[in-house]
């Protein structure tokens, strides 16, 4: 499954070098942490994070909103619901889907486990856009300096910071809980 995401999101996404490069790191990001705070779902998690912006896809953006586009995108080819859900609730999703109105498309799928969405959340925000190792506050502050304060993604990362940073405060919680002692 993780060879298959990594396969689509290549095909997809690999001539938009900067969003590739990201997407990299993610998905290294989140199989580092997945394979330490929860194994049990490691495959699902590393698939997730390839695919989580393959709806920015030109030939898959459909609706304008990409983790609404991606989830439908992976939902078409087969993979499992698990991955669909992470893909579909990435990162703050559902504010960004009331900034569309497409809460209700978005809720054509079921919300994932918090604990494993933050694993994928964790690593979209703390990987810049040029796949590199970021604090998360600057990873927020870089996404609202890029989108304008007009377009739904800097309203919706304004309005998810908090929870954003929550997650990412949950996930190093459970990688110190995860040392030898």
């Amino acid at each position: 499954m993780v060879a298959q995401a990594r396969a689509l999101a290549g095909e997809h996404l690999a001539l938009l070098s900067s969003r590739w490069r990201h997407v990299e790191g993610v998905a290294a990001s989140a199989c580092d942490i997945a394979l330490r705070i929860d194994p049990e779902h490691a495959c699902e998690i590393v698939a997730a994070a390839w695919l989580h912006d393959v709806g920015y896809a030109d030939d898959l953006g459909l609706t304008g909103f990409h983790p609404l586009d991606g989830a439908r995108f992976a939902w078409d080819v087969g993979l499992p619901p698990l991955v669909v859900s992470l893909i579909a609730f990435h990162t703050g999703a559902e504010f960004e889907a009331r900034q569309r109105g497409l809460v209700a498309q978005l809720n054509e799928f079921s919300a994932p486990p918090r604990e494993i969405l933050d694993i994928v959340t964790y690593s979209d925000v703390t990987t810049s856009p040029d796949g590199e190792l970021v604090a998360a506050e600057k990873r927020i502050a870089e996404i609202l300096h890029r989108y304008a304060e007009s377009d739904p993604v800097h309203a919706a990362v304004a309005e998810s910071a908090p929870a954003l940073l929550a997650s990412v405060a949950r996930v190093e919680a459970r990688l110190v809980a995860s040392q030898p002692k």
